[in-house]
């Protein structure tokens, strides 16, 4: 039976999470396996994985086909390099002891390059962060700046306008005085006026009176 080493896909939509799985070549993709090897998150930046170090290499010792995909992971976790060196022991190339030597300089040096990556990962996670915090505080101080310029403006109309209320109420006054004055000038002219007219109907009521006594005198002489 054609065994591989493949993935077969968990999770919900748009959050894939895989199961690293020994199945029957012929099976469907998400069907039945034979065993479980490890998680694959590819989500994560780096990609998570979860593997059983030991099961993996025996059933790639025996024969089981990894997928492309599966390879890739292998490798990164050391499998395939561990099977190279195994097989490298068979055929009496290197003692156990070497094997294991070069195999753990290898995890070693792997660690230390993904602990890098994940420093570096983290630093420009850090960077990004930091510039994105730098632009959010220049637009802050841009519209605060631009906020106390309109406020600004808005208390120069204020006390312009202020002023100008208070010039006009300075002014209303001084237009009074002279229309007040027009105003007495024309009562007191109102009043020579009536007094003129008052003497003067007196003086015509004084010759209308003379008048009628002269007539009066001139009919009492001619009666006698």
């Amino acid at each position: 039976m054609p065994v591989k080493i493949r993935l077969t896909r968990r999770g919900r939509k748009k959050h894939p999470l895989y199961h690293i799985v020994v199945a029957d070549s012929r099976a469907p993709r998400d069907g039945k396996y034979i065993e479980k090897l490890g998680l694959y998150n590819p989500t994560t930046n780096p990609p998570t994985i979860d593997l059983d170090f030991d099961k993996a290499l025996d059933w790639v010792q025996k024969g089981a086909k990894p997928t492309d995909t599966c390879r890739s992971i292998l490798s990164q976790k050391g499998v395939m390099y561990k099977k190279h060196l195994l097989k490298g022991v068979r055929k009496n190339a290197i003692s156990e002891e070497e094997a294991e030597k070069r195999f753990n300089e290898w995890l070693a040096q792997k660690e230390e390059k993904v602990r890098t990556e994940r420093e570096a990962e983290i630093s420009k996670q850090k960077e990004e962060e930091k510039e994105r915090l730098e632009a959010e505080r220049k637009i802050n101080e841009a519209r605060a700046e631009e906020l106390a310029k309109k406020n600004a403006e808005q208390a120069e109309e204020e006390k312009a306008e202020a002023e100008g209320a208070e010039e006009t109420a300075e002014e209303q006054p001084k237009s009074e005085e002279p229309e007040a004055k027009a105003e007495e000038t024309s009562a007191e002219a109102t009043e020579e006026n009536s007094e003129e007219t008052s003497s003067e109907e007196k003086t015509e009521e004084s010759k209308e009176g003379d008048q009628e006594g002269g007539e009066d005198e001139q009919a009492e002489k001619k009666e006698e």
